[in-house]
């Protein structure tokens, strides 16, 4: 059984929504999933006055722990089109684990949320995934096997790059039942995918 790790961040929910879709996928293809999240690093008077939601079921993760996972989800928000700083900061103090080469022919794939269809859901994917490849890390995308991230009937997230949501300019918005229904898809292919690289 794949020992699966979805990593996030979420300021007010809506990615931590999605990795919960993840984690239900994966364990639905056999996969031993923990969720768990990155340190906050913003501010605590930043934290209160913007009204941050931390889900505190899910604990705090820190760089040594990657290596107990065979494959790793890793989730944050989109911040001026590139993943957070939260999130970076976490990757930022990987270097260890990459001089030792610890992650490589692990499996990884991404998920985000943005506040506008074109908020920069891609480019986050790919500031998130750029961690992964220099990790050495195989990539999982959100295949076109889901075919729900085609439909044109509703705001919705979902590319070839990995699972994601729109939350709305205020982040009012809850994540559309196509995106989760993907997040759930990609989940259970990272299963999949890491048990194979188990066997």
């Amino acid at each position: 059984m794949a020992k699966i790790l979805i990593l996030y961040y979420s300021s007010y929910g809506h990615v931590g929504a999605l990795a919960e879709a993840i984690a239900e996928g994966a364990r639905d293809a056999g996969g031993d999933v923990t969720i768990g999240r990155v340190p906050e690093t913003a501010p605590k008077e930043i934290v209160e006055s913007a009204g941050f939601s931390v889900n505190e079921d899910h604990p705090v993760v820190e760089p040594d722990d990657l290596s107990d996972y065979d494959a790793i989800i890793v989730g944050a928000p989109t911040r001026y089109g590139r993943l957070s700083s939260q999130m970076a900061s976490f990757w930022d103090r990987t270097g260890g684990l990459w001089g030792k080469g610890t992650l490589i022919g692990k499996v990884g794939a991404s998920f985000t949320s943005t506040a506008t269809q074109h908020g920069g859901q891609e480019t986050t994917q790919f500031s998130i995934l750029s961690n992964l490849l220099h990790h050495g890390m195989i990539i999982v995308g959100l295949d076109y096997g889901f075919d729900g991230q085609m439909s044109t009937d509703a705001i919705i997230g979902g590319s070839p790059y990995g699972a994601s949501t729109v939350a709305g300019g205020d982040g009012s918005r809850t994540p559309h039942e196509i995106d989760l229904n993907g997040a759930k898809y990609l989940g259970a292919k990272v299963a999949r995918t890491a048990a194979k690289q188990c066997a």
